[in-house]
């Protein structure tokens, strides 16, 4: 099977495919960073490093005539929980999707895998027509069917609770069934026991790595939340002072001053760990997450190279698809297109 990967990032899709067995033969990235990134890791698949609007029909024909699978994850930040999720496709970014079906009307390839997060569910083209309608519909005009699942990525071996939208179209409208779990909450052998940030990290508490940093007063606060915590353990008479204007907004503000726990899976991994309302820092350590436990918790392998900016790396890696969780979804297309 040949794939094409759309807002392919750092590759973390592309390599969950590959593990799946699938080829790709070429990706889209308008991130230069994340191109940069992706060409030194997949050096023998073309990069294009371009707006995905600019491309005509005829180039797209031309350049990726043949793949068995469109694939990819647009931008999502309208949709996400802590996006604006009441104005759902006004948002540009998710107009992208769009983009998506216009390569998959002109190439026509067997299946299409878009991914996505889970708040693409609430997100809304109008005050009375919801945008997953409107991209189902889309999709079915051009002679798709399509299925929808939510899956946690925690289900599938990767360290981080990661709930994501995936959506599987079929050409030629087979049933394409959900990936069945590996991993488990409980479970009687340890193997098959969900992944935890320990598993993961444990052995790099110590390294000198790439690492962003915190300012002076949140490393004083984050001090004294215990492992697993977040700012609603600090002690109640600095809460308001250690808080801000947070301290009166609504939310649950689960991402202040969040410190991770080696017992569990890491939450979403975030793009911006040092960030005040997206702290993602270690469960014992007074910092953030490093790029390289940030990688690891995305199952990226040991030797994969990350190029630009350290925030520029969290965004990546931040953004990516985790690796085992592509190859899952992937193994599910692969066997459908052997029993067809």
């Amino acid at each position: 099977m040949k794939s094409l990967d759309l807002f392919a990032g750092a590759g973390g899709m592309t390599l969950g495919f590959k593990n799946a067995g699938i080829q790709s033969i070429g990706a889209v990235e308008i991130d230069r960073f994340a191109a940069e990134t992706f060409k030194h890791n997949f050096p023998e698949i073309p990069i294009y490093h371009r707006d995905i609007y600019s491309f005509t029909n005829e180039e797209i024909s031309e350049l990726f005539s043949g793949v068995d699978i469109v694939a990819g994850g647009p931008p999502c930040q309208g949709f996400s929980v802590a996006g604006p999720t009441q104005y759902g496709i006004i948002d540009k970014r998710n107009t992208l999707i769009m983009e998506f079906f216009r390569f998959i009307e002109v190439l026509r390839p067997k299946y299409c895998v878009l991914e996505n997060v889970k708040g693409i569910l609430s997100g809304k083209m109008n005050s009375k027509q919801k945008a997953l309608s409107v991209y189902m519909d889309a999709l079915k005009d051009i002679g798709y069917i399509s299925r929808v699942y939510i899956l946690q990525a925690a289900d599938f071996g990767v360290p981080q609770f990661r709930e994501r939208f995936v959506l599987i179209g079929s050409r030629d409208h087979e049933d394409i069934f959900l990936p069945l779990p590996t991993h488990f909450q409980m479970h009687q052998d340890p193997a098959y026991r969900w992944k935890t940030v320990g598993e993961a990290i444990a052995d790099l508490e110590n390294e000198v790595s790439e690492c962003g940093s915190l300012t002076p007063e949140r490393k004083k606060y984050l001090r004294m939340v215990p492992e697993g915590g977040n700012w609603k353990d600090l002690p109640k008479e600095v809460v308001s002072v250690a808080m801000g204007g947070a301290y009166e907004s609504g939310g649950g503000k689960v991402g202040f001053y969040r410190r991770l726990s080696y017992a569990q899976p890491s939450p979403t991994i975030t793009t911006a760990p040092a960030q005040k309302a997206t702290m993602l820092c270690h469960p014992i350590k007074d910092r953030p997450l490093s790029i390289h436990e940030y990688a690891r918790i995305q199952q990226f392998p040991e030797d994969w190279i990350f190029v630009g900016t350290t925030a520029a790396k969290y965004k990546q890696i931040g953004n990516a698809v985790p690796c085992r969780f592509a190859k899952a979804v992937a193994s599910a297309v692969r066997n459908a297109y052997m029993e067809a």
